[in-house]
């Protein structure tokens, strides 16, 4: 295994001004990369607990690193690297927060309320037992078989606000539109979603 692999060929053949970046510099870089690759993977590993997950998150931070940190003095690379690994693994710990929550309930929808917020409204997904594990599993199959019945821009505005965690008005910058277009897609939905699955979500 080597993480790093990718990382260099980005590191060494993006277009940079010059001067800016020597010879040295990238050997120093792919050195500082080799070195901390086993013990950055080890620690993104227990903390979420699955090495394929891990791997992405330290290959991510790298190539971070590289792209906007490489011109830092070297010293300054390790406290960097693990702050971006750090709220890498945050973000992704938020994400399966909110897609446990998702699973876990998919309660009743206020009719006509177009500022219902099925994640804001879901409880913390506590005492989960194997079997709610697999209930959870057939439910997320059904559900993403269910989303791409969704016109588009309806899909978009759930995956955001649902599975990337963005509020309304990141929502309406991701993709473009008024907040006001972000709940109705939003809305509608989450409406389609439960007539799709009936009760598989109650």
């Amino acid at each position: 295994m080597n993480a790093c692999a990718g990382v260099y060929a980005v590191s060494c053949s993006r277009e940079q001004p010059t001067g800016t970046k020597t010879l040295q510099r990238e050997r120093q870089l792919n050195q500082f990369l080799a070195e901390v690759e086993r013990r950055a993977l080890r620690f993104a590993e227990i903390a979420v607990r699955d090495r394929d997950e891990a791997l992405d998150l330290v290959q991510d931070a790298m190539i971070k690193l590289a792209r906007k940190y490489v011109d830092k003095p070297t010293h300054e690379w390790a406290p960097l690297f693990y702050r971006i690994l750090q709220n890498g693994v945050r973000d992704w710990h938020r994400r399966q927060l909110v897609r446990n929550r998702v699973m876990v309930w998919f309660g009743g929808v206020a009719g006509g309320d177009d500022d219902y917020d099925v994640v804001a409204q879901a409880p913390d997904p506590a005492g989960r037992t194997p079997e709610r594990d697999l209930q959870s599993h057939e439910a997320m199959r059904g559900l993403e078989a269910a989303m791409h019945k969704l016109p588009p821009r309806q899909r978009e505005a759930f995956m955001l606000r649902t599975f990337e965690g963005l509020d309304v008005a990141g929502t309406a910058t991701a993709m473009g539109c008024s907040q006001g277009s972000v709940k109705t897609h939003y809305f509608r939905a989450i409406h389609s979603l439960r007539e799709q699955l009936g009760e598989h979500w109650q």
